[in-house]
């Protein structure tokens, strides 16, 4: 799988990297995760990404790569100590306890990147935050440290010069970032790690997801009336979709969830087709300023 230089970082990540969000929420098996794990390791995928708060996806996770650890670069959140549903802490204290324990989840004395969840912009101007990361680095307990949100709060995360990356939703129902932090973001060299690229496939039904969490990429897209989303053919989109999102300059990879093996060589294979014709890209780039409102922001 192709690699690109993840901004001013020393990592050569793949161009897809795995999520585990799914891994923490859908109470998977670890035979289903070792699968998972295996088949990414197969396909060329070496970033994998999780976060504290995704229930027991950094334990999961840890069991899986302990003994092959320098084979992957990973990649973790802090800031839900208490759950992705529960008030965040952002005190230097939570921040560093929660890092720590990352690890002893993951089974390893380092991860690559730390990165504050969805941290508000005035969280962020105030501070404690980012010293607490910074602290973690000069500790050891990370390479690199990041920002991982949206809107006007990963804008001044990339303005602030504090941040090596950003994990930023980029997608065809989703792109405010584009405009709004990519130019900044390259400006500084930073490396962008895409979240919900394929807008969580929220057509794929053809009816609204059940799911909540992908109830307004649905509305937006009945309203961006893509041809490719219309034609109801799934794979086609998310190739179109997916490839979309790579083809944003300054995007290093783009991180996909899921629990199915299968689907992850899918994914794979759908890359090899390229990068998105710059006709398509300018296409869905025109749908969206055409039909975009101000109010659709980046969604975390």
């Amino acid at each position: 799988m192709e690699k690109r230089r993840l901004g001013k970082t020393d990592m050569e990540v793949s161009l897809l990297g795995l999520g585990g969000s799914e891994i923490g929420y859908e109470h998977v098996s670890p035979e289903t995760v070792s699968a998972l794990l295996n088949d990414a390791f197969e396909v060329g995928i070496n970033v994998i990404d999780t976060a504290e708060c995704y229930r027991d996806s950094e334990e999961m996770i840890g069991q899986v790569i302990a003994h092959r650890r320098d084979k992957f670069f990973l990649f973790t959140k802090c800031g839900h100590p208490h759950g992705a549903e529960s008030a965040p802490n952002w005190s230097r204290q939570s921040i560093l306890e929660s890092v720590q324990r990352s690890l002893q989840r993951l089974q390893t004395d380092r991860v690559d990147i730390v990165h504050l969840h969805s941290c508000s912009e005035s969280e962020l101007r105030q501070g404690e935050a980012i010293a607490a990361l910074q602290t973690a680095r000069e500790r050891g307990y990370t390479r690199y440290i990041g920002y991982s949100g949206d809107s006007r709060a990963a804008h001044y995360a990339a303005e602030c010069g504090a941040f090596d990356t950003l994990q930023i939703s980029i997608n065809i129902a989703d792109q405010e970032a584009i405009g709004l932090t990519m130019p900044i973001a390259s400006e500084k060299n930073l490396g962008v790690i895409a979240k919900r690229p394929v807008a969580n496939a929220a057509w794929k039904t053809g009816h609204k997801p059940i799911e909540s969490y992908h109830h307004e990429y649905w509305d937006r897209l009945r309203k961006l009336n893509y041809d490719f989303v219309r034609d109801f053919d799934l794979e086609k989109a998310v190739s179109i979709a997916l490839r979309f999102t790579l083809s944003v300059p300054g995007v290093h990879t783009a991180i996909v969830g899921t629990t199915k093996p299968e689907r992850l060589r899918q994914n794979a294979a759908l890359i090899k087709q390229g990068a998105l014709p710059q006709n398509e890209l300018e296409a869905i780039r025109r749908c969206w300023e055409d039909v975009a409102p101000p109010t659709w922001i980046g969604q975390v």
